[in-house]
């Protein structure tokens, strides 16, 4: 919509900004050099969007570019590297934001942010600070935690939110300090030493909000990665945004991709400990009826062994007396006896086993199953 008064022309919002989309459109096919600043893609995104900026002045120009065109790009252009961009200004007039659409992007060299942090990258990695092997594993119930966080920082709050809500019991350790600018580091390194130290702390969070990748910086120098891994309880990284990857990152026992997330993996829940509980109670109760049930059972069958044991005992003892006097019948001599044997005996009433033992015309006494005689030797046959 256009007014026209006697001094003045006046444009509404939207037909100005279409005029200067118009303008803006006829600058096309401009080659723009710069370092990779704010990179930020999403798969289910159609675009790319990402700062090119002067390393010198910090001038900052936003760009977008077709996230196929940008995912063919081998390997993906990261942050901090230099490029040079080729592309035309466009405006998105519902907000009036200019930008500037990629249509190529070529790779100058690194930055030399970027180049130092990939050699210090290689030289720690060497060092093995970033192994596996040397992380560890956070304490599943924390008597204390300790947070370093910016100033007035956003991700403290979050932090802070989670952790007494998840976790009412623990002892919250809270350091404040510069995370930006040349100074940090040591700040930051210094706020870590003094946190890992307080009684009761049994891990730390790292924690900053999103930024640029100078903003980040201090978070890949090589004072602060080295404290974090020398640091004496186990330190959860959650610098930047899930895209970012500081050196403090590698150097940690866990990264985490959110302040959020950080708290979740340091505490556990309340109300989950508590579910679990009442779950185990109920199994504690049914496992206590079973045994207590097998027992019972149990306890009967002993009850009715031992009520029967005296007589299976006595009928045992009888069937084994049985047994030995009928192997003490067959043994005995009147068995004998009763097989057609006799039993001679002397005069003196010695048995007589021996031809020799008597002569001829002595008195002989033989004894039978039934009754006894009287004999006299007539003939002893040795």
């Amino acid at each position: 919509m256009e007014r026209t008064g006697a001094e003045r022309k006046v444009y509404g919002v939207a037909a100005f900004n279409r005029r200067l989309a118009t303008y803006l459109a006829r600058v096309r096919d401009v080659w723009v050099e710069g370092e990779v600043s704010e990179l930020r893609r999403n798969p289910a995104w159609a675009n790319v969007f990402l700062t090119l900026k002067d390393a010198e002045t910090g001038a900052c120009l936003p760009a977008t570019m077709p996230r196929r065109r940008f995912d063919l790009l081998e390997p993906a252009p990261c942050e901090g590297e230099r490029v040079q961009a080729n592309g035309a200004l466009q405006l998105y007039e519902a907000r009036g934001d200019l930008s500037f659409r990629i249509a190529v992007l070529e790779r100058v060299g690194a930055g030399d942010h970027a180049a130092a942090l990939g050699r210090l990258r290689r030289t720690l990695a060497d060092e093995g600070l970033f192994a596996p092997e040397r992380k560890r594993r956070l304490p599943r119930f924390p008597r204390g935690v300790g947070l370093l966080t910016g100033v007035d920082a956003a991700a403290r709050g979050d932090i802070v939110a989670a952790i007494t809500t998840r976790y009412p019991a623990v002892r919250l350790v809270v350091a404040e300090t510069r995370v930006q600018g040349p100074a940090a580091p040591q700040a930051i390194v210094g706020s870590l030493a003094r946190l890992s130290a307080c009684d009761g702390v049994d891990v730390v969070i790292l924690a900053r909000g999103g930024g640029s990748f100078e903003d980040l910086l201090p978070f890949s120098d090589e004072r602060v990665v080295r404290a974090v891994a020398a640091c004496s309880v186990p330190v959860v990284s959650a610098v930047g945004h899930e895209q970012d990857e500081p050196l403090c990152d590698l150097a940690a026992d866990v990264r985490a991709p959110t302040p959020t997330a950080a708290a979740r993996l340091v505490v556990p829940d309340l109300d989950e400990l508590r579910s679990s509980l009442v779950q185990v109670r109920r199994r504690l109760d049914a496992g206590s009826s079973r045994v207590l049930e097998r027992d019972r059972m149990r306890a009967e069958q002993s009850r009715a062994r031992l009520s029967s044991a005296p007589r299976l005992l006595l009928e045992r003892r009888r069937a084994a007396l049985d047994r030995t006097g009928v192997r003490l019948q067959a043994l005995s001599p009147r068995a004998t006896l009763e097989r057609g044997y006799a039993i001679v005996r002397a005069g003196g009433g010695a048995v007589v086993r021996d031809a020799g033992a008597v002569s001829v015309g002595g008195r002989l006494e033989v004894e039978l199953a039934r009754g006894a005689l009287g004999a006299r030797v007539e003939e002893v046959t040795p």
